[in-house]
Order: structure tokens, then C-alpha cells, then sequence
């Protein structure tokens, strides 16, 4: 049986004429016009004024951060449930992520809960559109205006989605993104940030290049502690060849999610991310929730089985609150996130790159299907 892996980059547009012309000019570092071009096409493809182009999706968080001015001993709320590069850009910082469980049907950060959180310490509010759904951000742009609060958000996984007829882009001071090859956008490894605060901006490209002066020639004394973040020409190329195609490859997540739930959503046991009906989510991953009594399999057995099938899969995040580095670091730990333990211990990924043909859909749902009791 031919091995189907759980994401793999689609790249089928003009990355290698553009990475070959990198090559052939001798502009392979982070001077070049790849790197302009690539910040402009994605800022105007987020609806955006501003795009910073940095190394990768970490980083372009740290740089956020670092841009808004968090610092030591600040407060920044973040979803429980989310990659680790999240709490982990804060702690580059010296402040503090306090964590919040997720939404049961959409599984981003539960609006409801965030409030509860928020402390004299707080300085933002990082949400993360989980799997390419955008969070509740009207809400959470409430919260912000009301206790002074910046909202930096995480949409790493969302490239193109967008929240009752906006942009995710423009929903949050600053918005980053990341590019590593599993992402509905690649640049293999890479990441982004766009704003439509010129100050903000300002912040960022000066922080990300070693806080070289913007507006007056090199004389290597600089001021403030800054970044090597510079993205590459090279890695910019292959950006812009995808930003071209990019409501393309949209549409092919969005096919395979389709494609998915017409397949297993009415298997017992089975259930798929939830979608707000004002908002368009892009499916990064197609992610399934496995309630063993009705299933009659547990998560981990079903996992076991597909990969004895050849079809690869990844088990979902865990919550931050049990992760040994952020209780060591300091965050508050304690409390219940059931939502999340819920996802973490039942959850995980299908294969979901854009060029998954139906006919491999089929063949991993027809092993779903046969393995449940």
C-alpha cells in the first residue's frame, strides 16, 4: 500500500523559476527583491498596508511581542489548547502566558473565559485560529478596548481565512503567520507579520534586522537589544510563487475537508471541528475527535491501525498547563481545561495536504469506517 503522509507541501506554481533566478543572480540572502515583493503581495492578500517577512512563525510572534513592548513579569492570555511556540515567544519576553481551555465546538479559546483571567499584570491577548478557524475576534477586540489591552494574534494555521467578511490580517493589532512546509502557504521554513500600524511596523523591521537605524545610514551602534529575524531571498521567492496561488490552495483544504465530513460525518463516534457560519475556515489540518464508548476503538488503537495501513497521522496538541517546561518556568498550572484534555487525550490529525486526491480520502475513510465496532 502506498504511504500517505499526514502533510506535504504543494508546490506547483512559479517556485523554482523564482529560486532559480536567486541562484543565477548571486541574491540568496535577505537583500534581494524577493523579499519586498513576497511582504507586499502577502500584506495586500490579507487586505492589509504592512507585512514583515521573518525566519519563522516563533519568531514572528517573539517579534510581535517585542514590537507591542511586553516584557518581564507582564501577563499575556493564551488559548491552553495551541502549539507550544505560542507560550513559548512569550517566555522569550520574560512575561508570563496564562492559559485558557478552548471553545468545545470550534476548539479555538473560549471567549467566555478569557475575562476571568485578565489581571492587573495582563498586557494582551494572543489568541490562535486553530486549523485555520479564526476566533470569536469581536469579542476579544471587546475585552482589548476595555482593559488596555494589545491583541496579538496567532494565525499560523489560518492563511486566507477570514471572520464575517474580513481578512484574518486585520483583526488584531498584529497578526503573525507561519510558512513551514505543512502550512496551506510554505516557504519551507519561514513566517510573517502584518499589521496596519505604521508604528507597529516601524517596531518590527527595525527589531527583526539587529536595530539598524531605518532612516540613516549603518554606523554599528545600536541602541536597542535586537533580532537576526531576516527572512532569506531565496525562501521570499518561493512565498510569492505561492502567494500567487494561494486562493487555489485554499479551496483544495477546503475540498478535503468537505470530502472528509461527507465521508465519516456520520460515523458514531466521530466528530470534526466545528464552523461558525460567519467565518471561513481553511482547514490547515482536518482533525477528528474519537469518543472510544461509541467509536467501540480507542484514539491511540485507530492510529495503530492506520499506520499499519500506511496512512500517516499526528496526535493532537497538549495543553500547556501539563507541559514540564511552562511549570518549571513559572505559569500557573493548576485548574481544570477539560476541553483540552478532552483533545489531547482523543484527538488527532487525518492526512490533509492540498493535493490529497478524493480517491485517498476514500481510501482512508474506508479503513476508519471498517476498523470501528
Amino acid at each position: 500500500m502506498e504511504f500517505i503522509p499526514v502533510c506535504e507541501p504543494f508546490l506547483n506554481g512559479n517556485e523554482k523559476d523564482y529560486v532559480n533566478d536567486c541562484l543565477n543572480t548571486g541574491w540568496i540572502s535577505s537583500t534581494g527583491k524577493y523579499v519586498k515583493a513576497f511582504e507586499e503581495s502577502f500584506a495586500k492578500y490579507c487586505d492589509a498596508k504592512y507585512a514583515v517577512g521573518v525566519t519563522n512563525g516563533t519568531v514572528a510572534l517573539h517579534l510581535a511581542l517585542v514590537a507591542a513592548g511586553i516584557g518581564k513579569d507582564d501577563e499575556v492570555i493564551i488559548p491552553n489548547f495551541t502549539m507550544i511556540a505560542t507560550a513559548f515567544s512569550i517566555c522569550y519576553t520574560g512575561a508570563i502566558p496564562v492559559f485558557v481551555d478552548a471553545d468545545p465546538l470550534t476548539w479555538n479559546i473560549d471567549v467566555n473565559l478569557i475575562e476571568a483571567k485578565i489581571t492587573k499584570r495582563t498586557r494582551a491577548i494572543m489568541p490562535v485560529s486553530i486549523f485555520g478557524h479564526p476566533c470569536d475576534m469581536d469579542e476579544i477586540n471587546a475585552l482589548a478596548q476595555k482593559y488596555g489591552l494589545m491583541v496579538i494574534e496567532d494565525a499560523a494555521e489560518s492563511h486566507g481565512a477570514d471572520y464575517k467578511g474580513r481578512k484574518v490580517g486585520t483583526l488584531a493589532d498584529i497578526t503573525s503567520f507561519s510558512f513551514f512546509a505543512n502550512k496551506n502557504l510554505t516557504t519551507g521554513e519561514g513566517g510573517a507579520l502584518v499589521t496596519n500600524n505604521e508604528e507597529l511596523y516601524r517596531k518590527m523591521l527595525y527589531f527583526k534586522n539587529m536595530c539598524f537605524p531605518l532612516d540613516s545610514p549603518r554606523n554599528y551602534l545600536h541602541h536597542n537589544i535586537g533580532f537576526n529575524y531576516r527572512m532569506s531571498n531565496i525562501h521570499a521567492a518561493i512565498g510569492l510563487a505561492q502567494v500567487e496561488k494561494a486562493d487555489e490552495y485554499k479551496q483544495m483544504r477546503i475540498r478535503n475537508h468537505q470530502n472528509y465530513t461527507n465521508l465519516l460525518g456520520g460515523v458514531n463516534g466521530i466528530s470534526f471541528q466545528q464552523s461558525k457560519d460567519y467565518v471561513t475556515n481553511v482547514f490547515w489540518m482536518n482533525a477528528i475527535l474519537i469518543d472510544p464508548e461509541k467509536y467501540g476503538r480507542s484514539r491511540d488503537e485507530l492510529v495503530m491501525h492506520l499506520k499499519n495501513q500506511n496512512i500517516d497521522t499526528r496526535l493532537l496538541f497538549r495543553g500547556m498547563h501539563v507541559q514540564p517546561s511552562l511549570i518549571e518556568y513559572g505559569c500557573d498550572c493548576n485548574g481544570n481545561y477539560p476541553v483540552t484534555t478532552d483533545l489531547s487525550d482523543n484527538g488527532f490529525y487525518l492526512p490533509s495536504g492540498s493535493s490529497l486526491s478524493k480517491e485517498v480520502i476514500e481510501r482512508i475513510a474506508f479503513e476508519i469506517v471498517k476498523f470501528s465496532k
